[in-house]
């Protein structure tokens, strides 16, 4: 089983389908799809389009210059997305939606960086980062579809380090594939960079999505159920982890009735080369990221703390928007389900434990080791984007932080 670039999958729900006609039915009435973005119209006097760097299926990427301003003779990249190609309300929202996440989120070490945007009669112009190292994708094919453990761990901390930060605002990326990960330059260290917001959306910790979007052979399970969260992200991580230590893909099949099928069917294969050559730590991160009951999956933090990438790394463990729904949860539990969970509590892990230890120090406990609710949102402030304000996420904060509750410890 080779690499693919996968096929892109859209599917919306009745429900979103039926709003879209419903909302080009009135546009038509009165004139015709809005398209207007209210972004600046000046592009051309702000850059000079070079050659182009690749395609998708609404436009085109390319580098450019700029030619005025504190950007001139900067050399950017430039998302080239045409208005004819925007058919109905939805796609529209999906463009301002992707402009948004970009300008919210930009400022990451391993996101590519958002400059501006603008818009013609004809096109959308996202200008951003360009990066000159190629994609991750052609990093594997370059060495062989074989990356070394050492190499490996390298890169998945920095896929999971941007992950956490987008999930933390509420960001679901919903198409995490190599291609959507690019080199800065070509040197060997050089960081790597997140890219491709198109299908990228908002989410708040007690919401599940149902549009199906994507590409085919990174889907997770409960996508094709139409009812999924942030975890969907993280199955997305495991297929790109099994792709990046074997070369090939966990899941295949000549047609994507089959390969869905197998994705909710059947277990990736850890027995041919190279897996049972790879730590033992290495393959159970990977089957922790690939469980297919997404409850059990690991989160980007949990992931971070895995022992596969324990010490082989130096990296701030974020925030981990989980721990808010657990303690929501356990603060509302009746007394009988208090004490069922403190007794489940004593079965956990050491690597389990380190990370609670974390996330439990991150809320910075007072002196006498005890947290109260406000915290929480104390917590979230320090890491707050306008991307976690328009998903939501930030007024679920504020609700546990309002919750009636003296105190919590560590146990």
């Amino acid at each position: 089983m080779g690499i693919c670039h996968g096929k892109p999958i859209e599917h919306r729900s009745k429900q979103s389908r039926s709003q879209v006609s419903a909302e080009t039915d009135e546009a038509n009435e009165v004139g015709g799809l809005d398209k207007s973005f209210g972004f600046s119209k000046q592009f051309s006097t702000h850059y000079e389009i070079d050659g182009e760097v690749g395609r998708g299926h609404l436009g085109y990427t390319c580098s450019a210059k700029g030619i005025k301003g504190t950007s001139k003779g900067h050399e950017v990249a430039v998302k080239v997305i045409h208005k004819a190609k925007l058919t109905n309300a939805l796609m529209v929202e999906d463009v301002s939606r992707e402009v948004k996440i970009m300008r919210a989120l930009t400022g990451h070490k391993n996101l590519v960086q958002f400059y501006d945007a603008f818009e013609d009669d004809e096109n959308v112009y996202i200008v951003m980062e360009l990066c000159k190292g190629g994609n991750l994708l052609d990093k594997i094919l370059e060495r062989g579809c074989k990356y070394p453990e050492d190499d490996a761990k390298h890169v998945m901390v920095q896929i999971l380090d941007v992950v956490a930060y987008c999930h933390l605002q509420g960001v679901v990326r919903r198409d995490l594939k190599p291609q959507h990960f690019l080199f800065s330059t070509k040197d060997e260290t050089s960081p790597l960079k997140a890219v491709g917001f198109g299908f990228s959306g908002y989410v708040r910790p007690d919401e599940r999505l149902n549009d199906i979007v994507g590409s085919s052979f990174h889907v997770a399970p409960e996508v094709l159920h139409r009812t999924y969260g942030t975890e969907s992200d993280m199955w997305m991580v495991g297929v790109l982890a099994y792709v990046l230590l074997s070369g090939s893909r966990p899941f295949w099949a000549p047609t994507e009735y089959e390969l869905f099928r197998a994705v909710l069917k059947t277990e990736p294969s850890f027995e041919e080369a190279p897996w049972p050559s790879l730590s033992p730590d290495a393959v159970d991160f990977v089957k922790r990221l690939l469980h297919k009951d997404y409850r059990k999956r690991l989160t980007a933090a949990q992931a971070l703390c895995h022992p596969w990438l324990v010490g082989s790394h130096e990296v701030k463990i974020p925030c981990d928007m989980i721990i808010y729904k657990l303690v929501r949860v356990y603060i509302m539990s009746t007394s009988l389900r208090k004490s069922a969970l403190a007794a489940l509590a004593k079965t956990l892990t050491v690597p389990q434990l380190a990370y609670l230890r974390e996330q439990f120090t991150l809320l910075e406990p007072s002196t006498d080791g005890y947290i109260s609710m406000q915290n929480f949102k104390t917590a979230n402030l320090k890491s707050s984007t306008d991307g976690m304000k328009d998903s939501g996420v930030f007024d679920y904060v504020h609700m546990i932080s309002c919750l009636q509750y003296k105190k919590l410890e560590f146990e």
